[in-house]
């Protein structure tokens, strides 16, 4: 694989500066410099020469030059209009290779920007990390990407890949792990980003499977959402709202004296499949 080089690139410090540019506490940023960690992070998805990539909160590029380095094309959603001349900047470094779009992730299709499927690869904005998530989690199967290397929280990441009756098991692994593949890639320490946040971060990987047979997205969505709003509560309480849940429970032999945080995924998936079964076309 030919990697383009980013040598003659002036240090991003250094492009920070120039552009005036800090990291807005509102628009959840936290600026990434280590070079060498950025370039682990693009390799985590695999060989991406000539790959289409999608990046949301690029901030100044730091994990777009990355990106650009491994020989990715990029598309770059980016919110925060002052970034905007360092990326234009980058891309004329990389002609032809890298494509800015300003505007918010949560408002823009960005499926209909690619005719074929994009890797996303992403230091996600904080405070819209989830929500573009589980965004991409909800749709068609198999889904519009191929892959998703994302930045998050270590305590979201913790969340995204737990097992079954643990404290960090919940609604978010359910909707990740039920047709994909998850795993955390990396950890990265606090101190690697500037300003520091104050928790750690991990790079969560998520490849998509086949999805279960019968078995709608809405559906598990509003069995998790009323089963893991009450988790300290007893199945026959925290699912009495969803109709014919606890009928369906009992169908598949699920005790609804338990807790949604003992229920595995697999249980949730033959739950939803019997309420799918039930409902008229």
């Amino acid at each position: 694989m030919s990697v383009t080089p980013v040598t003659d690139l002036r240090p991003l410090r250094e492009v920070i500066q120039r552009h005036g540019l800090s990291a807005n506490k509102a628009l959840g940023q936290n600026f990434l410099f280590d070079q060498q960690l950025l370039a682990r992070i693009a390799r985590v998805p695999g060989d991406l020469h000539e790959a289409e990539v999608l990046e949301v909160g690029p901030g100044p590029g730091g994990l777009t030059r990355a990106l650009l380095s491994a020989g990715a094309r990029v598309t770059a959603i980016e919110r925060d209009r002052r970034c905007i001349p360092a990326l234009e900047e980058l891309g004329a470094a990389f002609p032809g290779r890298l494509r800015v779009i300003e505007g918010d992730a949560l408002e823009i299709d960005a499926r209909a920007m690619f005719d074929g499927r994009p890797h996303i690869a992403s230091n996600l904005p904080y405070n819209v990390g989830t929500a573009l998530f589980v965004g991409w989690l909800s749709a068609d199967w198999e889904p519009w990407w191929q892959s998703l290397t994302l930045m998050f929280q270590r305590e979201v990441a913790d969340r995204i890949i737990a097992p079954t009756d643990g404290d960090a098991y919940g609604r978010l692994a359910v909707l990740a792990q039920w047709r994909s593949t998850a795993r955390i890639a990396m950890p990265v320490h606090r101190s690697a980003f500037t300003p520091p946040p104050k928790i750690m971060s991990a790079v969560v990987h998520v490849v998509p499977s086949t999805a279960p047979e019968g078995v709608s997205m809405r559906t598990l969505e509003r069995l998790t959402a009323a089963a893991f709003g009450q988790r300290r509560k007893m199945l026959r309480q925290s699912l009495k709202g969803v109709e014919g849940a606890l009928a369906a429970a009992e169908t598949v032999g699920i005790d609804p004296t338990r807790r949604a945080e003992t229920v595995s995924v697999k249980e949730f998936v033959a739950l939803a499949r019997v309420l799918d079964e039930g409902r008229p076309a």
